[in-house]
């Protein structure tokens, strides 16, 4: 608990037992949750806890660079609390994430005149396959 409150002190962030729940779920979290996801699993401990509060919170730390938004499926985002740069992997069958620590700076060469009208600040690429699970499941 004292390595969440010196991450996000300083940060504008009150804690409430229903946040710092939230915190500790997302905290080292490589499941990439959609905010449904997370409040499912803090209403389990908290039951009056609202999903309006779950949503804020992730979007609140969205806006303060702790959490990236992955959007797999357009009507259901998923939230990385990894802010370091990094792709992602998605299965199409089940839609597991995951992380890809690997640069591909100098693979994703812009062309030229993008160079010249673009100051890139950074990339994400998303690479799309089945997982290991899903291609040993009998058909």
């Amino acid at each position: 608990m004292d390595r969440i409150f010196k991450r996000y002190r300083g940060k504008g962030f009150r804690f409430t037992p229903q946040r710092l729940a939230i915190l500790k779920y997302l905290e080292g979290n490589t499941s990439h949750p959609a905010a449904d996801d997370i409040y499912m699993a803090i209403k389990r401990e908290y039951p009056t806890v609202s999903f309006a509060t779950v949503y804020n919170t992730v979007e609140m730390l969205k806006e303060v660079g702790e959490v990236q938004e992955i959007t797999i499926d357009p009507e259901r985002k998923h939230y990385d609390p990894n802010p370091n740069p990094h792709h992602h992997i998605i299965c199409t069958e089940c839609n597991k994430i995951v992380d890809v620590f690997v640069d591909y700076s100098d693979v994703l060469n812009l062309p030229a005149g993008l160079k010249r009208e673009f100051a890139v600040a950074g990339n994400h690429v998303d690479f799309y396959g089945v997982c290991r699970d899903c291609r040993n499941q009998p058909e």
